[in-house]
């Protein structure tokens, strides 16, 4: 038997990317996907992959830079499916640059659709998670580089994230809502331009991968959220998993 059949999750971001390699992952062990993302049709293609290979899932329009979106999104969910069992945050708006050139709109861009959408999420999802409810946020190893030149405001965005995904881990444990975080090295859509390109640079930076490729984000990726809301993982909570060939080291 599937390990999360009947379980109501939402994914933020889900369009591409690793938000739909996530989708798929857990509609592939049972779960019914709420996809929720900005772009009707890049929502609407996920879920018809999900369709084809006999999954089920719906598109939901969101901009996670609004509360009232945020809020009716998970009513709608809930009005349709009759609640939520798994959350997973992963929308981010990525502001990159050094931080004399990241202007205060682009950085409040990145905190907006990152780790204060994460909160709002969290927040209206807490009723309904409330008994074995399991939230995933996606972080990133940015912060983790030895020089995180030019990723200051993406990396400051994502360990807020992390800083919020632990306070609740602490906070709800007595609810039996688990809070992990995962930071992905992945093959998105931008990565995977970036990787053919063929630079020299692409080489150097897998020279950093100790498993020296980047990661799917059905099957590094996807599978790993999928554990981490199964119940194999029904005592880990409050945790980062680096899920990125090895490349981040968590001191």
């Amino acid at each position: 038997m599937a390990i999360l059949q009947n379980k109501v999750a939402v994914v933020t971001g889900g369009g591409q990317g690793v938000g739909a390699g996530i989708a798929f992952a857990l509609a592939a062990e049972g779960a019914i996907v709420a996809v929720l993302g900005r772009t009707l049709a890049t929502l609407e293609a996920t879920c018809s992959e999900i369709h084809r290979r006999g999954g089920e899932a719906q598109a939901f329009v969101c901009d996670v830079t609004v509360a009232e979106d945020i809020d009716a999104a998970v009513l709608e969910i809930v009005d349709e499916f009759g609640g939520v069992d798994i959350l997973v945050n992963n929308a981010q708006i990525v502001p990159l640059g050094n931080l004399l050139e990241i202007n205060e709109d682009e950085y409040l861009d990145g905190m907006d659709s990152g780790p204060l959408a994460a909160l709002r999420f969290m927040k209206a999802c807490y009723p309904f998670l409330r008994g074995d409810g399991s939230i995933v946020n996606v972080g990133s190893s940015a912060a983790m580089r030895s020089d995180s030149s030019g990723f200051g405001a993406y990396a400051a965005a994502k360990e807020a994230t992390r800083a919020l995904s632990r306070a609740a881990a602490c906070e709800w444990g007595d609810d039996n809502i688990r809070v992990n975080c995962i930071m992905p090295l992945a093959m998105s859509p931008a990565m995977s331009r970036w990787v053919e390109s063929g630079g020299d640079d692409v080489e150097d930076f897998l020279n950093t991968v100790p498993l020296g490729r980047v990661g799917d984000c059905e099957e590094d990726v996807g599978r790993v959220v999928v554990f981490l809301c199964g119940p194999d993982a029904a005592y880990i909570t409050g945790h980062t998993l680096p899920v990125d060939g090895g490349q981040a080291f968590l001191r």
